[in-house]
């Protein structure tokens, strides 16, 4: 080993010994009688001291070191006079007595710090350097801290990880395939996994009871902050199991992962069905971190001859605690928050329940005031709050109203990183009608099975969008970390639901026979999850994107930036592959 220490760990009890460290030089402070220089590694930083009056030419040496010099040091821990209280190797130094340039470097493009001067895009593409910051460092390290405890845990309840193929078939359901062509098989394509669902449904039928997988999956979709066009899932199937089942085991595996990484004990995990997640919060994955649930005001505001209201086929609102004193700026600002395009509000309706009980609205010219009583005694209002109201078409206007209401979270300080909010989602409906392709499609994947109760709907195309899946959400502070189903085992549903959603025999068959076929040979009652790994350590993490919890991501428009990928290929590697290029 060249190196007897890390740049992290030697303390005051190290005192006098002599030592080696290796590492890159963070900063170098010339004071004339003396240099120091801070030696960064992946465990710390820890000062070096090279003192011109006993050892002159070690002093020069150690001033000609740039930032990011690679450095072998020798020397004794001795004590500090001046202590740094913020390092943990605050309290010591090393007294060199040997210093060898283990390489140079260029002067970096931006500051290898905590704050530091890079852009996004620049950091990108020295990435290699943007990973030598502690803060960059430190959420790779909380990476692998979640990847041990989930794998810790799993294997405790007797699952066993299996590695599926990267290779596999393209499906037309779901979002777009990335496709690779093979040269053995000229016209032919692989598709890259979107998951490793029917391989784990296979598993299953071979009689591996409990698999998982942390896993590389692909889509070739449009990208934001919590997207990439690869990512890793923690992938799970249970046999002879039910939907409780499913629910109890990783409930098990989140409060592990709070308490072994965290240090937090989450006590429970509430269950809220999709049509309530939806009546109350406008989403299928509320922040339940704070309340403000809507309030439907039909029955209260109509007929009043206030057009808005008459008009439309929901008016629904929520109550802002303790923000009656908004001045008039501050409520425009919210008018003009869900007039914005992605939001699509016509309009915002408030009213202010004062101090003295009275109450002040947008609309006095419609509502005199014991109308208005009658919507705070609606919201439970009390002195001091803020009615804040939508109208318009029932999904739409809940979708603005979870804008809303998700603004307003962020505005009060309800919405803390570090506050943890966990529920289960259940009760999905199986399938979502798609009016331009005039049909239904899964809300899932075609895998998914009805709840028992609801099969008889499947029978007639009026009922099949009240048929509820049986299927389960995770949410975590108004973010969806996994999901899964209980699965269709029988042939003939599984046939059933690929007629459902479109397909002919002959497609089902050309598409999904590989499972169809297993299902005759005893496949048995399975169930499964999949968690959002990047999602997850981001949650964890407290960041809004899991770019950063990414070694080496992509950009928004699916650019590696470090290495430039995608690039252009040779002609001759098209040729061998049957590809030909239209000029």
């Amino acid at each position: 080993m060249l190196r007897t220490h890390t740049c992290g760990e030697l303390r005051i009890q190290h005192q006098n010994q002599i030592v080696t460290l290796c590492g890159w030089v963070q900063k170098s402070r010339d004071l004339g009688g003396m240099t120091f220089i801070d030696l960064r590694d992946r465990y710390g930083i820890t000062q070096l001291a090279f003192n011109m009056e006993t050892n002159a030419v070690l002093c020069e040496q150690a001033r000609k070191c740039g930032r990011e010099f690679v450095l072998q040091v020798t020397g004794k821990v001795i004590e500090r006079s001046s202590k740094n209280t913020n390092l943990p190797t605050g309290e010591i130094e090393i007294e060199v007595t040997s210093l060898t340039i283990l390489n140079t470097a260029n002067t970096p493009p931006f500051t290898i710090e905590e704050q530091t001067d890079g852009g996004d895009d620049l950091r990108m593409k020295y990435r290699y350097l943007d990973l030598r910051r502690a803060s960059v460092r430190a959420n790779l390290q909380l990476r692998h801290q979640m990847a041990q405890q989930t794998r810790l845990y799993l294997d405790g309840k007797d699952f066993i990880e299996v590695e599926t193929p990267v290779l596999i078939k393209s499906t037309p359901e779901g979002a777009r395939d990335f496709v690779v062509p093979s040269r053995m098989n000229p016209g032919e394509f692989y598709a890259l996994p979107q998951s490793p669902q029917t391989f784990k449904q296979l598993l299953m039928v071979s009689g591996f009871d409990r698999y998982y997988q942390v896993v590389k999956c692909f889509r070739d979709e449009d990208l934001r902050a919590d997207r990439q066009p690869e990512f890793t899932q923690i992938d799970c199937e249970m046999s002879f199991v039910e939907q409780e089942d499913v629910l109890n085991t990783f409930e098990g595996l989140v409060k592990h992962l709070f308490k072994q990484v965290k240090g937090i004990d989450i006590t429970e995990l509430p269950r809220m069905t999709y049509a309530d997640a939806m009546k109350y919060y406008g989403s299928d994955k509320p922040d339940t971190r704070f309340d403000m649930k809507f309030v439907e005001l039909n029955a209260v505001v109509k007929g009043k001859n206030f057009k808005v209201f008459d008009d439309a086929a929901l008016v629904v609102g929520i109550c802002a605690k303790g923000c009656a004193e908004y001045t008039r700026k501050q409520l425009d600002e919210l008018t003009d928050f869900v007039k914005r395009p992605q939001i699509g509000a016509t309009g915002l309706v408030y009213a202010r329940i004062n101090g003295d009980g009275s109450i002040k609205s947008s609309v006095d010219k419609f509502y005199d005031e014991t109308a208005l009583k009658e919507w705070a005694a609606a919201f439970n209002a009390e002195p001091g709050d803020l009615l804040l109201i939508l109208a318009g078409e029932a999904t739409k206007t809940r979708k603005a109203l979870n804008e809303l209401r998700l603004e307003m979270g962020a505005r009060l300080g309800l919405r803390d990183k570090n506050t943890f909010s966990c529920l289960w989602v259940v009760d999905f409906p199986l399938l979502e009608f798609n009016e331009d392709e005039n049909r239904y499609f899964a809300m899932h994947h075609p895998f998914t099975a009805p709840k028992p109760e609801d099969v008889k709907l499947l029978d007639n195309f009026d009922t099949l969008g009240n048929v509820r899946a049986n299927a389960y959400d995770m949410v975590i502070n108004g973010v969806e970390v996994g999901g899964g189903s209980v699965r269709i085992y029988d042939k003939t549903m599984q046939a059933r639901m690929f007629e459902i959603l479109g397909f002919t025999k002959e497609e089902a068959q050309h598409q999904f026979g590989f499972l169809m076929n297993a299902f005759e040979f005893g496949a048995p009652p399975h169930a499964g999850i999949a968690f959002g790994f990047d999602r997850l350590c981001s949650l964890f993490g407290g960041a809004d994107s899991i770019r950063d919890f990414i070694a080496f991501p992509k950009n928004n428009s699916g650019r590696d930036m470090m290495i430039d990928a995608p690039s252009t290929i040779d002609v001759k590697q098209l040729k061998e592959l049957s590809i030909e290029l239209k000029s």
